[in-house]
């Protein structure tokens, strides 16, 4: 991509809970983000970031600690990581 040029982008409609829009507002009006939109984008990003190097990290570390993770092993390992562990 040439410097200055931004990416195609395509508008969409999605449906989020009150609370955490007006988390994403105050957060835009705080100059995290430029508007809600890039807020929201910046999220999508970041989460398909580590969806996608999760698996393999995990599957490296097990390896060398002994195989391949079973799918109920990397489902713990999500749920520890993504926060919503008690």
């Amino acid at each position: 991509m040439i410097n200055g040029m931004t990416r195609s982008k395509r508008k969409i409609t999605i449906t989020i809970d009150a609370a955490v829009l007006e988390q994403v507002k105050e957060g835009v009006t705080a100059g995290q983000s430029s508007s809600v939109s890039a807020f929201i984008e910046h999220a999508v990003v970041a989460q398909l970031a580590a969806d996608t190097d999760f698996d393999p990290i995990v599957a490296e570390l097990l390896a060398a600690s002994g195989g391949k993770p079973t799918k109920k092993e990397l489902s713990e390992a999500r749920r520890l990581l993504s926060g919503t562990a008690v």
